[in-house]
């Protein structure tokens, strides 16, 4: 289990772990995607243990209500996990990773929050991030081959300044991919609500992170050490064995 960072945080966690799972179908005919086995342990506690590592305790489980009931009797209160867990239900389960997060407004109590898809694992220790954080938004790349299926972050000729995010570019302009672990302040929850739907009929979180990065107010970092996610097949075999070599 993840050790608690000693420093305490004013900051609120969310994992979102909604959607339907298509490409983990059948499986996911039985329950959610987020609570099928990774190695040892059912996925969502990878993330859950990744806030509580950065010192976040409080923590919100956004999710769909076919398998709601699932992760409250899996994680119940949250205490057997050295937590404390809440619920939201998100009306629709194709909204995109924005409509999750607007789920967690009332949650959030005005604080900002560490935001993390369910099915992102990671190795690295965000504490550092999480108790520098103060304001605007700070978002996660991992160098990769082909970071088309995600973000992909243009930058200037410097190499050093974000121009702009694009969303699962056909062409990308960097090798860069941004992960699913986010940081807002609590105004995340006022530019969510400017969002129109894109091509896909979701509310991005690319967008809200370019609306960051036109007010001057969005950082970023470099993920070192494994990051991957867990939406397919062979994505969770994968990372089911590098978790079982490296003894996460």
């Amino acid at each position: 289990m993840a050790k608690t960072s000693d420093k305490k945080v004013a900051m609120k966690g969310v994992i979102l772990a909604g959607g339907f799972g298509t490409r983990l179908r059948p499986l996911t005919l039985i329950t959610n995607k987020h609570l099928l086995p990774v190695y040892n342990k059912p996925m969502i506690l990878y993330p859950l243990e990744t806030l509580k590592k950065a010192g976040i305790t409080d923590i919100m489980v956004v999710t769909g209500r076919e398998h709601a009931g699932h992760f409250m009797q899996f994680l119940g209160s949250g205490h057997e996990y050295g937590v404390k867990c809440s619920y939201a239900i998100q009306n629709t389960n194709n909204g995109g990773i924005a409509d999750a997060l607007s789920h967690a407004e009332d949650f959030s109590q005005g604080l900002p929050v560490a935001v993390i898809l369910g099915d992102n694992i990671f190795e690295q220790d965000f504490s550092k991030d999480i108790a520098s954080f103060t304001e605007g938004a700070k978002v996660f790349f991992k160098r990769m081959e082909n970071p088309h299926r995600f973000g992909v972050p243009v930058f200037d000729k410097s190499g050093k300044k974000i121009v702009r995010i694009e969303e699962k570019p056909k062409k990308p302009k960097s090798k860069f991919a941004q992960t699913g672990f986010y940081v807002y302040d609590n105004e995340i929850f006022t530019i969510i609500k400017t969002l129109k739907p894109s091509g896909r009929g979701e509310l991005e979180i690319t967008d809200a992170n370019n609306a960051y990065l036109d007010k001057g107010k969005l950082s970023h970092g470099i993920i070192k050490g494994l990051w991957s996610d867990a939406g397919t097949f062979d994505s969770l075999h994968k990372v089911s064995i590098e978790i079982a070599k490296r003894g996460l």
